[in-house]
């Protein structure tokens, strides 16, 4: 395993000596090495683009910290600085373009890596992607993409320290127990200790704990019987290990265990969010860098749209509200912007952030503005504010498609960015910003196709949820794409709201969530936004600053809504896949752990589903409520036709495209639902013959 230590020495020391010591005034990427260039496919041709290659390498580039644009990354004013005072970083990238550019569509696609992973990929429609580096505690392996940032010191050279928080559940019993700090942290981040000594530190546990916060069981260890160590060969206390913990008799499987410890060198993570904009800025506009090198794709660039997934999608938010947008030239950085499933901001612009985490208790994200248009914070004493404030500043505002599913409203603390942390009233979109919803799906969406019955997942109690997104999130893709070349007014937004009732509480009561046997409704389990208190230094407005207090203070919980639902328990509003407007089942934006410590709350980020009966008999033996399928379809054709009405109005409706759309009512037709048509009853008949006409 490659350390954080030896990355950055290697790479920080190394590389960033390797710069050029003259360049032109005011270039950011000062050099391009183009390690590898390979056909794509064996050079298949991909639509009327023709074959694509791939391009990847290295850039090398600066960041003058004295500059209005760049003065707000954290700690950027003790990075250590080149003769030229900026700070350097080398980040990794891959470019994938038409061979022949005359081919190009003149779209530069830049996808956000998700903790490091993602690639580049050809477009029949002639469209460049590109990926690049932008987390800086990412290791780097053979095929992802990393970027070194260097650390942040004291003026006088020393280390510069501060808290940082470790959780850890779920351990094997014994002495020889050792968890990882990297394994335990809010993210990918790993901070060394200051120092191994644990009177430094502090190891406590709890035998319970709420999704607001609430323990019970809590306890202390006593610093003489833990260490940072290695004990899996080593009896305790083990041998000394900065990126280890032990304990003289073994861990309680049935508790959860916190490590606070004073951590030092920070990295100065959101050099990240420049070296995105001065990346894409260059392959936009630049005929080369500073050394000469010229741009593979120099004057084919006419628009740049970013997509985002989960992570990714919240660092785009992170990226435009902290005015990344706008480029060293006062460009436009992305023309458009797709965050999808993306409920909250990244910490990357804080000391000793953890940008790979995701909304376990204590973890920051959900402190600034979540919302497009401006809105007064009065629940948590913020001013007003927007996700929009200075892109509108400087005229550098993108157009902004947000999707989500369900998960992210049950999971993900979503909804305040629609209601607001009051959740009084629905919060309207500006002109430039569209949302949709895709109701009953997990995170990220399920595999899709058409079948009954579903894998159980050993970790969650219900089945996995098939339910998919990624039909939706192509035809939207383009709907985008369309939005930002050529001004095409794209498909309205659709959403729920607390106006037309589709918006409530997570309660059964309020969602009417119906009474299916074995299922448990998550009453009141829901991870909703918590109001913390990190430390006099930490601007919760911009996400950025100082953490002085670990854990932080819980001072009030911010209610979190969740859609409605139907007789079935499936969510009515939004864009519904065909495979949701022609159920075979409940499709769960949530599901429930089966056991550990976390048994009976929300199983991660995972959703749920759980199939109707096949045949009428069935229902009534089983005493479900949910009419079965034979009922709802009659027959296997009448099934068919169901998907095949349902793609339609989605091609329609401009959320499926056409190719999707025969690919759906090709796999519905093939599929095994019910016996077919000749050997249904006269009932079922009735209702084949009522969805096929």
């Amino acid at each position: 395993m490659v350390t954080r230590e030896k990355f950055v020495s290697s790479m920080a020391l190394a590389i960033f000596a390797a710069l050029a010591s003259a360049t032109p005034a005011g270039a950011q990427v000062m050099r391009l090495e183009i390690t590898s260039r390979e056909p794509v496919a064996n050079g298949q041709a991909f639509g009327n683009a023709g074959a694509y290659e791939n391009l990847r390498g290295r850039i090398h580039g600066e960041v003058d910290p004295r500059d209005r644009r760049n003065a707000i990354v954290q700690d950027i004013d003790l990075a250590p600085r080149n003769a030229r005072g900026n700070v350097e970083y080398v980040a990794t990238f891959s470019l994938m373009k038409p061979v022949d550019l005359s081919k190009a569509s003149g779209v530069l696609v830049y996808s956000v890596v998700n903790r490091g992973n993602g690639s580049a990929s050809p477009s029949p429609e002639g469209h460049m992607s590109l990926v690049s580096g932008w987390q800086g505690d990412v290791s780097p392996t053979a095929t992802n993409q990393t970027i070194a940032v260097p650390i942040a010191r004291n003026r006088d050279g020393s280390s510069i320290t501060g808290p940082v928080l470790a959780r850890f559940w779920d351990l094997p019993n014994g002495t020889t127990t050792t968890p990882s700090i990297r394994i335990g942290s809010l993210g990918t981040a790993f901070y060394p200790p200051a120092s191994l000594d644990t009177s430094k530190a502090t190891l406590t546990f709890h035998a319970t704990e709420t999704v607001t916060g609430e323990t019970t069981g809590v306890g202390t260890i006593a610093p003489p019987n833990w260490a940072f160590a290695d004990c899996r060969t080593t009896p305790f206390p083990g041998a000394p290990d900065p990126t280890r913990v032990c304990v003289r008799d073994g861990f309680d499987p049935a508790k959860l265990y916190q490590l606070v410890y004073t951590a030092k060198d920070p990295l100065v993570l959101g050099i990240g969010l420049a070296a995105m904009r001065d990346i894409v800025s260059f392959f936009r506009h630049a005929a080369a860098d500073a050394t000469g090198t010229p741009n593979p794709v120099a004057k084919t660039v006419t628009h740049a749209v970013a997509l985002g997934t989960s992570q990714s999608g919240n660092l785009i938010k992170t990226f435009i509200h902290l005015g990344f947008n706008e480029d060293m030239s006062g460009r436009i950085v992305w023309d458009g912007a797709f965050p999808y499933i993306a409920g909250r901001q990244t910490p990357i612009n804080v000391r000793f952030g953890s940008p790979g985490g995701a909304v376990t208790l204590y973890e920051a994200g959900s402190e600034p503005a979540l919302w497009w248009n401006r809105y007064t914070d009065a629940t948590r004493g913020r001013k007003s504010s927007s996700l929009l404030d200075r892109c509108t500043a400087t005229k550098t505002c993108p157009k902004i498609f947000e999707a989500f599913g369900s998960t992210e409203l049950w999971a993900l603390r979503m909804s305040p960015g629609l209601v607001g942390t009051d959740a009084r009233r629905d919060l309207p979109l500006p002109a430039n910003v569209r949302r949709y919803y895709m109701p009953g799906t997990t995170h990220g969406g399920g595999p899709g196709g058409f079948q009954v019955a579903q894998t159980t997942n050993n970790r969650c109690v219900l089945a996995q949820n098939p339910n998919p997104m990624a039909d939706t999130m192509r035809a939207l893709t383009a709907a985008l794409i369309d939005w930002v070349v050529k001004d095409a007014p794209p498909p309205p937004s659709r959403y729920p709201t607390l106006a037309d009732g589709t918006l409530v509480a997570a309660t059964r009561r309020d969602t009417g969530f119906p009474d299916i046997p074995g299922v448990t409704f998550p009453e009141r389990l829901v991870n909703g936004v918590l109001d913390y208190d990190f430390g006099p230094r930490f601007i919760a407005s911009d996400l950025s600053g100082i953490v002085d207090r670990q854990p932080p203070i819980v001072k009030r919980a911010i209610p979190a809504l969740v859609p409605r639902v139907d007789r079935d328990g499936n969510e009515s509003s939004g864009v519904q896949s065909a495979l949701h407007r022609a159920p075979l089942g409940t499709y769960l934006g949530w599901n429930l752990e089966g056991s550990g410590f976390f048994k009976g709350q929300l199983c991660g980020f995972i959703g749920g589903y759980v199939p109707f009966a096949i045949t009428e008999t069935d229902r009534i033996k089983a005493n479900d409520p949910r009419p079965s399928i034979e009922e709802r379809y009659g027959t296997h054709e009448g099934y068919a036709c169901a998907v095949r009405r349902a793609a339609e109005a989605l091609v329609h409706d401009r959320f499926l495209l056409r190719a999707d759309a025969d690919r759906l009512i090709k796999l519905a037709a093939s599929a095994t639902i019910l016996p077919p048509a000749a050997e249904g009853s006269e009932k079922a008949r009735a209702i084949t013959d009522r969805l096929c006409k």
